[in-house]
This record gives structure tokens, sequence and C-alpha cells, in this order.
């Protein structure tokens, strides 16, 4: 059965979309801005709605009666930012897998990787898939069989494999690296928030005590404040749970990438180095 060309350009959605596709299942910077943007709306939109029916709604929003700060819209959209690039990579990952299917390899049990079946596999890559280097399994067996193929070293070859392997999970965790600062500043802000609410809560304490007003006065200026923190303390509350959501979700993304990466690493060792260590048993028996 013939099988349907491979092409990551047709499959990835920044590539649908029109976008520059980053290497791999790194993400576009503008593309998971936009997407974020869409992702924000999506949030805000259906709650505008509800605004002023429930404190837990209320606190996403600034202004109104109690005065909240705007640091809540700058949390929720770095956490839209973050959820967009999650969203993105698990999409570009599902595309990655698709390389594992196919056969690339004779059907022979007795197939031997020489110089001149790694031209043929070489071939065999090339009519599967649309630029194979724009996938992990494929841009490995492509740079290792152009070694064997141009230098007939086959020694290099399981060589050449690992070092792409560990090449492929220092990018892996380079690509995160913008994540784990979102992941940083999402509590930063709702902390920056907090203080806000406390300086302007106290200082409308302060206000009032310097005018002398009878104890009624200040049980009453006391009541305003411990309301205003209560307040202040939102922008706080927001962002850990913020924060919260999108380091377990990034989590489970490291984890579906580092999986994909072992698999990757089985194909090579079960399918191109096995097929090398043939050749060494078979100049053994000479």
């Amino acid at each position: 059965m013939k099988q349907k060309q491979l092409s990551r350009r047709l499959s990835d959605i920044e590539c649908i979309c029109g976008f520059k596709s980053r290497k791999f299942t790194d993400v576009n910077a503008l593309f998971s801005f936009l997407a974020g943007v869409l992702l924000f709306g999506a949030f805000y939109f259906p709650l505008s709605f509800f605004r002023g029916k429930h404190w837990a709604i209320d606190m996403f929003f600034h202004g109104g009666t109690e005065n909240r700060s705007s640091i809540p819209y700058y949390t929720v959209f770095l956490g839209c930012w973050a959820l967009a690039i999650l969203l993105v990579k698990l999409q570009k990952l599902s595309v990655q897998k698709k390389a594992l299917e196919l056969d690339i390899l004779p059907d022979d049990p007795n197939f031997v990787l020489t110089c001149a079946t790694a031209r043929t596999i070489l071939g065999k890559i090339s009519i599967l898939v649309v630029h194979p280097e724009d996938f992990v399994l494929l841009d490995r067996i492509q740079r290792a069989l152009m070694n064997l193929k141009n230098l007939g070293n086959v020694s290099a070859v399981a060589e050449c494999l690992n070092t792409q392997a560990e090449n492929d999970e220092n990018y892996l965790s380079g690509s995160y690296t913008v994540l784990k600062g979102f992941i940083w500043a999402i509590p930063v802000l709702g902390f920056i928030g907090t203080v806000l609410g406390l300086a302007e809560a106290i200082g409308g304490f302060g206000a009032v005590v310097k005018k002398g007003v009878d104890p009624q006065g200040l049980i009453a200026a006391l009541g305003n404040v411990t309301g205003g923190l209560s307040t202040a303390f939102e922008t706080t509350l927001i962002a850990l749970v913020m924060a919260l959501i999108i380091q377990l979700l990034m989590t489970v993304v490291l984890n579906k990438e580092e999986l994909f990466l072992d698999r990757c690493s089985d194909y090579c060792h079960r399918c191109i180095i096995s097929k090398i260590k043939s050749i060494d048993l078979a100049g053994d028996e000479d």
C-alpha cells in the first residue's frame, strides 16, 4: 500500500496560518502572542457578562466601587500566552510523531545497513517525506546515513545518532525558557498588585488618622483598610493559581516531549544501529 507523502509544512499550525515555523516543536513568538490575545479575549468576553454578580468574577476586573488594580489583566494575559505556547507545542508534537509511523526500511528481516543500502534508505525517505530535516527522527537518521554514505565509517553512525539525540534534548529544554520566565513573572505581578493595594489602603488609613477623627471614625476607617487588604490579596491569588496551572500543564507537555525523544532514540537503535551490528558480526565470522 502506497504511503501518503508526509509534509510538516502542510500539517503544522504555524505554517497553515502563514507564519514561519520554528524548528521541531519550538514555537514562533509572534504566533503564540497572537494566539494568547485570542485566548485572553475568549476568557474575558463571557466573563464580562457576569461582572458584578460575584467577588470571584469581579476580582479579574479593575475599577468599580472597590477600585481594584489592573494587574490581573496582565497576569491573565501572560497565562493565556503561556497556554497558547503549550497548545501549539502539543499540535507540533503530534505532527512530529507521524514520522514514527513511516516504513523506511525494507521488509527483509536479514536487511543489513551498508554504504549502498544507506543510499536506498535516503532515497526512500526523500520520496515519503517533504523536507525530512523538519522532523526530529528523520533529521537524526538522515544525518547518520549521510555520514555512512559519504565516509563509509560504520562505527561513527552510532556516535552521530547519540550526539544528535543529546542536541535534540538540549534544544527541547531551551524551547521552554520563555515559559519558565512566564511562570516566574506571573507570581511577581501578583505580588506587585498586592503591594500597590496595601500601600493604597494603609495610606488611606493614615490620612484619616491625621485628621484626628473620633473613635467611631477610626473604626470605620479601619474597616475600609481591611476591605482594601482583601482586595489587594486577590491579585496574588489570581497569580498563584495561574502560575500553578501553567506549571502543571508545562510538566505534562514536557513529559510528552521527553517520551517522544525516547521513542526516537529507541527507533534509531532498533532500526539503524542494530542493522549495523550485523555487519560487525559478519566481519567477525570471516
